[in-house]
């Protein structure tokens, strides 16, 4: 089946900066595709990686595929480069193939409440207490998460104790060191919440490579993987405890899409701060996450993107406004 492919570059900052362990993200950049087919039924992608080697890597692929390709070459390319870039191919040949068999109202679900990622900075504890007051107000039960490993282990200590003092035991907390501490100091927090219910998981406490002590602190408290799992894509057949699923950057969605619909359990979905295209997928992937035997509050970082047609979810209104 031959096919049109268009493709158009984006960029934008985020409301403000996110500061991790590795670094700081204050800015993204990507492709949005269009895929079309001789009737001229479209499907949408979007191929917006993190590393910025991976974005080096993506535009050569795409520079290297014919504007208007065979399917079998598109399909081929899926698994030719990062994540991000199967991604955007898979995610735009399902969606054209959903708008070939349903038209263009095709059924994408509505997102769950999210997670809270707080700011790391001097407002946290006024934001905390903000969202907080309003969960009060309207009975909601929220779920928190911080950003740690950036500061010395005795000052996160006293921010994280003071989040406890005001935290209901019936909310829950995340904590996402993104590969930032050592052994010592992931166990030093392990003891920490080891019998604090309102820790749902640490996030990625120790290096991506560190698949032992990784296990070996699954033992003592949820740990969820994250870094490790794009790295080692083996680990999501067999990690038992949490695993943090980014849509947008571990490759064809529709994988992801079959082992949720089959019931796997132990996954939570999470954004890399995509545009409105790639967020249809997130928001609907999250949903479904809600109808396997572990529900869990998705990563959807709101109030962390800026306010532009850019997010919107009608992907025509996304096309167009890059």
């Amino acid at each position: 089946m031959n096919l049109s492919l268009q493709i158009k570059p984006f960029a934008f900052s985020l409301k403000r900066p996110l500061q991790t362990a590795q670094g700081i993200l204050a800015n993204k950049e990507g492709w949005l595709l269009k895929v079309t087919n001789s009737s001229g039924k479209c499907g949408w992608g979007e191929v917006s990686p993190i590393d910025s080697q991976e974005i080096k890597q993506c535009k050569t692929i795409l520079d290297s595929i014919s504007k208007c390709a065979d399917r079998d070459v598109l399909e081929e390319s899926i698994t030719k480069g990062p994540g991000a870039l199967g991604f955007g191919l898979g995610s735009a040949l399902a969606d054209l193939d959903e708008a070939m068999r349903s038209g263009p109202a095709q059924c994408w679900l509505p997102p769950p409440q999210s997670a809270i990622l707080l700011r790391s900075g001097k407002s946290f504890l006024k934001d905390l207490e903000s969202y907080l007051e309003h969960s009060y107000k309207r009975k909601e039960v929220l779920t928190f998460k911080l950003k740690v490993a950036i500061k010395p282990n005795d000052i996160e200590r006293t921010m994280i104790s003071k989040v406890l003092e005001r935290l209901p035991m019936n909310y829950r907390l995340r904590l996402d060191a993104n590969s930032g501490w050592d052994r010592c100091q992931a166990l030093e927090w392990a003891n920490y919440f080891l019998n604090d219910v309102r820790l749902e998981w640490i996030e990625q406490p120790l290096h991506t490579d560190d698949i032992k002590g990784l296990m070996d602190l699954a033992k003592i408290i949820p740990i969820a993987l994250d870094e490790s799992l794009i790295k080692y894509p083996a680990l999501r057949k067999n990690w038992k405890s949490w695993q943090i699923r980014h849509p947008t950057l571990e490759g064809d969605p529709r994988v992801l899409l079959k082992s949720l619909q089959d019931g796997k359990t132990n996954i939570a979905i999470s954004t890399a701060f995509e545009t409105g295209i790639g967020r249809r997928w997130v928001n609907h992937l999250a949903a479904i996450q809600q109808t396997t035997q572990t529900p869990t509050a998705p990563g959807l970082a709101p109030g962390w993107l800026p306010s532009s047609n850019l997010f919107s979810h009608n992907p025509k209104i996304v096309w167009d406004t890059v």
